[in-house]
C-alpha cells in the first residue's frame, strides 16, 4: 500500500476533461487528411490517451510503448530501454506520442529519436502536463495540456509505487 498525503487538488476532473476536449478539437484539424497514430507511453498516460481519443474525430490508430530504465545496480544506470515495442507498422504515417507528463524530456526525447528512425511521415508529442522550467533538451512538443512546477503529483494515470492511478483528478502530494 503506498503512503501518500494529497495536499491539495491541482486541476479537477472537469479540468482535465475540459483541456482534453480542448486538445482533440486542435488535433482533430491539425490532422485532418493524415494517417495519425496516438502512441500511449505506458502506464501513465492510458487515462489521458483513452479520453483523448474519445475527443478526436477523425480515423485514428492507437499503439502503445513502455519505457524503462536498467536497474541502478547495474552499470548502466539511468540509461532508457523500451520495455514493450508498438505493435504497428509507423513508416510514412504521423506520430504523435502522448504522454502523461513531461519534466526533463530525457525520456521522451529517446522515444522520439527512436520513433524517428523508424521513418514517420512525422514525430510530435502531446502532454498532458509540461514542466518548461525541467526540460533539459528541447523535444517536440505540439500540444500541452498545463504547464506545471516540481511538485510531486499523483492521478489521473500518475502514481506513486504503482497507486493512486485511478484518482480522477491531478494532486499535489506530500514527497
Amino acid at each position: 500500500m503506498a503512503d501518500f498525503k494529497i495536499k491539495k487538488i491541482l486541476f479537477s476532473a472537469e479540468q482535465i476533461k475540459e483541456r482534453t476536449a480542448e486538445l482533440g478539437k486542435l488535433i482533430e484539424k491539425d490532422y485532418r487528411d493524415k494517417d495519425l497514430i496516438l502512441v500511449g507511453v505506458l502506464k501513465g498516460s492510458f487515462h489521458f490517451l483513452s479520453d483523448l481519443t474519445r475527443c478526436i474525430n477523425l480515423p485514428i490508430q492507437i499503439d502503445f510503448i513502455a519505457i524503462g530504465t536498467y536497474a541502478q545496480s547495474t552499470k548502466q544506470k539511468g540509461i532508457v530501454r523500451i520495455t514493450k515495442d508498438l505493435d504497428l507498422d509507423i513508416t510514412g504515417k504521423h506520430v504523435l506520442i502522448i504522454e502523461d507528463i513531461l519534466r526533463t524530456g530525457l525520456t521522451t526525447g529517446y522515444l522520439a529519436k527512436n520513433l524517428e528512425a523508424r521513418q514517420p511521415a512525422s514525430v510530435k508529442v502531446c502532454t498532458l502536463l509540461l514542466s518548461p522550467d525541467q526540460q533539459l533538451i528541447n523535444v517536440p512538443v505540439a500540444y500541452y495540456g498545463f504547464e506545471i512546477d516540481q511538485r510531486w503529483l499523483i492521478g489521473y494515470g500518475m502514481d506513486i509505487n504503482e497507486h493512486g492511478r485511478q484518482i480522477p483528478y491531478i494532486a499535489e502530494i506530500d514527497k
